[in-house]
């Protein structure tokens, strides 16, 4: 172990190298592997089980996503000069464990580590290591269009978020997020010579979500939409957009129904069959009690569901995405999770693919209806931001509308990039809070600055590193950019201000009703290839029942 030491503060920060981290992930301990520059340059390379946190939302994401102050923690960038101020921020918000990787991704490269692409690789490295193993049954696009073209006793139920869902869509299809399938399935396609296609944007979530089906032991014959609404777009087959039809428009099994005891029972089978652990509220609070071990508690029904009641202290985890997203919602690899619903189906199928990917997962039983007791978003746990002026947004107005250049105003909007397209206060510069010391070289010679995002939560946490940048005022728009909406002052769209560049968020080659067919291509044969890469990296865990 080396030591780092930082010439500004003094804090000092140990290294951890290649062969511990690996170590580590081996003997199931707990680590949180945090890549700290923007998701975009994140996407284009990292180790398997990196998370990504980027240094500008380290206040506003870290206490949840990593709650134990002590957990060890290791930051790493690629040379960007972000891993260190990264880990001074984790430090100052209370994290006592916090490290550096030795000599940062590179290190991780020179020493042999296996570099994985996109986002969520863990989960979709294990829904390809699902497929070679189980075989799951996939229909090629042209396949599914003659079956629906023929008008054939067929259901296409699309596995993604509604709103995915909503953009683009196979002909025909019914939106049934993952978690939802085997909870549903019976009800959508209550014949058992109905032939039931699911189908996601690309392979994992179709490829999860039939396996769930042929798990759960449903009668119909099931089979993936192959590589999805990529598959169909390559296939010269056409999509069909702002589609609303989702499971709840159907019937569905009611509590205590034939149908919902099938589920709940086939879904209990299944989690066992994966090694589920089985717990109630009053093991989980002595878990909650514990200072050495990191327990996330999540409801994965829908979030309308969760809205309407839940635990009191769990997050909102939609299961499918959960299954999806699990490096993103639960980035503390070795923690314990925990999964509760109200049906016995939902968090049972959710479990038993977390356990398939190495995961010591619980679900909650013998929960009652009067233990949802929390509504609404719970408060979020967030520290406070230094001390800042706040300007209203009448005040901003007039200050935008004076042509005295002496007096010019410069608006920095930290909102993220696709909401700063959609709509910003005329004028504003989209900004990132990481590359504020480049916004600064550009704009120096103006009078003062103005920050804002949507409610200037994030605006307010960078006014303190702008006044460390500048000499300059610096105000915060209160309320944010909603404030200003709410005022009804004007508004305007696209990339009118580019302070920093959008690389806040990958575009996935299969976002978008435009996508070059080189880049959906691409994308298929990444996927293709990450079963050999998973056994290059030889820590993942992962088996499959």
């Amino acid at each position: 172990m080396t030591t780092t030491t930082s010439n500004e503060t003094g804090a000092s920060f140990a290294t951890l190298s290649f062969a511990q981290i690996r170590a580590a992930l081996l003997a199931r301990e707990e680590l949180a592997l945090l890549d700290v520059r923007e998701e975009a340059p994140f996407a284009e390379e990292h180790p398997l089980f990196a998370a990504n946190l980027p240094l500008g939302r380290i206040e506003l994401e870290a206490y949840t996503r990593i709650p134990r102050r002590d957990t060890t923690i290791v930051v790493y960038d690629a040379g960007d000069g972000l891993a260190l101020p990264a880990a001074r921020r984790l430090q100052q918000l209370g994290y006592s464990a916090v490290h550096l990787l030795e000599d940062g991704l590179q290190g991780w490269r020179n020493a042999g580590g296996e570099i994985f692409r996109d986002v969520n690789a863990p989960s979709k490295a294990f829904g390809e290591l699902v497929e070679s193993q189980r075989h799951t049954p996939s229909l090629s696009a042209p396949e599914v269009k003659a079956l629906l073209d023929a008008k054939a006793d067929v259901v296409v139920l699309d596995a993604r978020r509604f709103d995915e869902y909503n953009t683009m869509s196979i002909p025909g299809g019914i939106s049934v997020p993952g978690a939802e399938l085997v909870l549903r399935v019976r009800a959508l396609a209550p014949r058992p010579e109905t032939q039931v296609i699911v189908n996601c944007a690309g392979r994992t979530r179709s490829i999860i979500g039939s396996q769930s089906l042929i798990n759960a032991g449903i009668p119909n014959p099931v089979s993936a939409l192959r590589n999805g609404t990529i598959g169909w777009t390559l296939a010269g087959q056409q999509l069909e957009h702002g589609k609303t039809h989702r499971f709840s428009d159907q019937a569905h099994s009611e509590a205590g129904s034939e149908q919902h005891i099938l589920a709940a029972t086939s879904a209990r089978q299944v989690a066992d069959r994966a090694k589920v652990g089985r717990t109630g509220l009053a093991a989980l609070v002595r878990w909650q009690q514990e200072n050495d071990r990191t327990t996330y508690r999540l409801d994965v029904r829908t979030p309308e569901e969760y809205m309407a009641g839940h635990l009191p202290g769990f997050s909102s985890a939609p299961g499918g995405q959960l299954v999806q997203e699990t490096d993103h919602v639960a980035p503390v690899r070795g923690a314990r999770i925990v999964l509760a619903d109200d049906d016995g189906v939902r968090a049972n199928m959710s479990a038993s693919w977390l356990a398939q990917m190495g995961w010591e997962v619980h679900v909650l039983d013998g929960l009652q209806k009067t233990d949802f007791s929390e509504t609404g978003l719970p408060s979020q746990a967030l520290p406070p931001a230094p001390p800042f002026e706040s300007v209203t947004a009448a005040k901003l107005a007039e200050w935008l509308s004076e042509s005295d250049p002496k007096s010019s105003t410069v608006l920095l909007d930290f909102t993220s990039s696709a909401n700063y397209v959609k709509q910003h206060i005329p004028g504003a510069r989209f900004a990132l809070r990481s590359q504020l010391a480049s916004v600064v070289r550009q704009t120096s010679s103006e009078e003062r600055y103005v920050l804002t995002c949507g409610s200037s939560l994030l605006a307010g946490y960078a006014a303190g590193d702008l006044h460390q940048l500048t000499e300059r005022p610096v105000f915060v728009l209160e309320d944010g950019t909603a404030a200003w909406i709410a005022a009804s002052l004007p508004l305007e769209s696209g990339e009118t201000a580019l302070a920093s560049p959008r690389i806040d968020r990958y575009r996935r080659p299969y976002e978008g009703t435009g996508n070059p067919a080189a880049a959906m291509q691409a994308y298929l044969d990444w996927e293709f290839g990450l079963v050999a890469q998973l056994a290059a990296d030889g820590t993942h865990g992962f088996f499959v029942i």
